[in-house]
């Protein structure tokens, strides 16, 4: 999917744990870990806005959108792979 998402890239640097993030948006750690990840195909708006005033980002900090090669692949950016 060309769609990579950098929540645990703003969490570093933010400096904010999971669990407390998790915990601050009403979400399980579980479902966090799996929107870090990227495993995810959806995110409902009430989270990322929540997840965004947290950290005090935008959403295009969170997303970056990576178009796919003609091989099919997802090219590379900001040294990561998307799957």
């Amino acid at each position: 999917m060309p769609i990579v998402v950098r929540l645990d890239v703003v969490m570093a640097r933010r400096k904010v744990r999971s669990n407390v993030l998790a915990r601050a948006i009403g979400i399980s750690e579980t479902n966090l870990s799996l929107l870090k990840s990227g495993k995810v195909r959806g995110m409902r708006l009430a989270t990322l806005d929540a997840i965004c005033r947290y950290l005090d980002c935008a959403p295009a900090d969170l997303l970056e959108y990576v178009p796919e090669t003609d091989q099919g692949t997802v090219a590379q950016r900001s040294g990561r792979y998307a799957e």
